[in-house]
């Protein structure tokens, strides 16, 4: 799975190195920060890969989401647990309205 040409791997390493770059030439990040920026960048490329992959996994663009969430308080936006619930609820719901027609269950498999 590639994602402008670059494993998803690859763009999280290049931006842990563009991150480390900019704030050892005095970009005023904090520790917290920092590492809000790698989870909400690894977070957004797994919901992607989630999204691009065949059959779509809900919960994984939800783990997703919430994991975005949670880590943007770094930066100032504060939401409380119940927030962010139900806000991976609503998600939850919108995602399985819109990709059931994408998705069938498999027959039951047979004992014997």
């Amino acid at each position: 799975m590639k994602i402008f040409g670059y494993e998803p791997a690859v763009i999280v390493y290049a931006l842990n190195a563009a991150v480390a770059l900019l704030v050892s030439f005095g970009l005023p990040l904090s520790h917290d920060q920092t590492g809000a920026i790698t989870l909400v960048v690894t977070a957004v490329l797994a919901a992607v890969v989630a999204a691009m992959t065949r059959p779509v996994v809900v919960s994984t663009i939800t783990g997703a989401a919430a994991s975005v969430l949670t880590a943007v308080a770094a930066f100032g936006l504060h939401l409380t647990g119940d927030q962010i619930g139900t806000t991976v609820t609503a998600l939850s719901i919108a995602l399985a309205l819109l990709l059931r027609q994408n998705v069938s269950p498999t027959p039951a498999a047979r004992h014997r």
